[in-house]
């Protein structure tokens, strides 16, 4: 089992009025936030938005053009604050000639408490090549490879740029359960991600970022919750002419062949309607918005939560 994390309930990380400027370009614009221990964070935002620019002040690899960042209440850079955390960039300086095994030694070395090393190798999935050396690791090996020396520090807190990119569903499948089971022991949790279903799937809090300032910070069910309208799927015989949706109040309609799906904020009205009319529905199913229907809303400047 990973160990558990120190008790209490402090501030892992904490922004204040913080602004970060490349020439005329402003990545983050006066942004407030704190991380709590025993929180799993996912900060989300478009290409651009300011969100790696936030997870490297949040490691010390850039410093902020003004405000304040804290890591467990000292500057990032500060070794102190840096021994209790790991990170899983996408790229890595390791070593190809180096061993698996080597490598993950290497750094368990940084760290005044380390995570046995063949533990840190097993939550990798990387068991049967702790002898290979890295530069014969595939893409989603080399993914994971990355993870294991952010653990093997055994981290109280654990930060994750696009940790699955490269893994095949098997992987990435075995990889979110790992990652539940640092957060499930008190671990702090902040990474971010393309991939919406692993950001609500993992998150307790979600964070979006656009235009260098954070635009809603609340949980993923909350968030949902904020984008009106249910969405409605259903496969009918035949297609569904235009007629039987004549006056209904629906929205973002996609027919191909007999499978419909459309977002509407009178559900039962609309399916009474279709049934009135003699549509027949199969594998009905009402659900409410997807995380990503969110955050197309908060970051669109026609979306519905602006």
């Amino acid at each position: 089992m990973v160990g558990q994390a120190p008790s209490g309930s402090g501030v892992v990380v904490e922004f204040r009025t913080v602004h970060k400027s490349y020439g005329e370009t402003r990545a983050l614009q006066g942004i407030d936030l704190e991380v709590r221990q025993g929180e799993s964070v996912a900060v989300l935002g478009p290409n651009g938005a300011g969100k790696t620019t936030a997870i490297s002040l949040m490691l010390g690899l850039r410093q902020p053009t003004s405000g304040t960042v804290r890591l467990f209440g000292l500057p990032p850079g500060d070794r102190r604050a840096r021994s209790r955390r790991g990170a899983m960039l996408q790229e890595s300086g390791v070593p190809p000639v180096l061993t698996v095994r080597e490598v993950v030694d290497l750094f368990r070395a940084y760290y005044p408490a380390p995570m046995n090393a063949d533990r840190a190798i097993g939550l990798a999935g990387l068991g049967g090549q702790a002898r290979t050396p890295v530069g014969r690791l595939s893409g989603g090996q080399r993914q994971r490879l990355y993870y294991a020396l952010a653990v093997c520090g055994d981290p109280e807190a654990l930060f994750l740029d696009e940790p699955t990119v490269a893994m095949d569903v098997a992987a990435r499948r075995a990889f979110l359960g790992t990652i539940a089971e640092f957060a499930a022991c008190g671990r702090t949790i902040v990474l971010t991600t393309h991939d919406l279903g692993e950001a609500d799937e993992l998150a307790q809090r979600v964070i979006v970022i656009d235009h260098g300032r954070v635009v809603a910070d609340d949980s993923p069910a909350r968030l949902k919750a904020l984008v009106p309208g249910k969405r409605v799927r259903f496969r009918t015989d035949g297609l569904l002419d235009d007629a039987w949706l004549a006056g209904l109040p629906v929205r973002g309609l996609v027919r191909e062949g007999g499978d419909v799906q459309f977002l509407s904020n009178e559900p039962e009205d609309v399916l009474s309607a279709l049934v009135a009319r003699g549509v027949r529905l199969r594998d009905l199913e009402v659900i409410g918005a997807s995380l990503e229907e969110a955050f197309l809303a908060l970051v669109s400047p026609q979306g519905v939560l602006q």
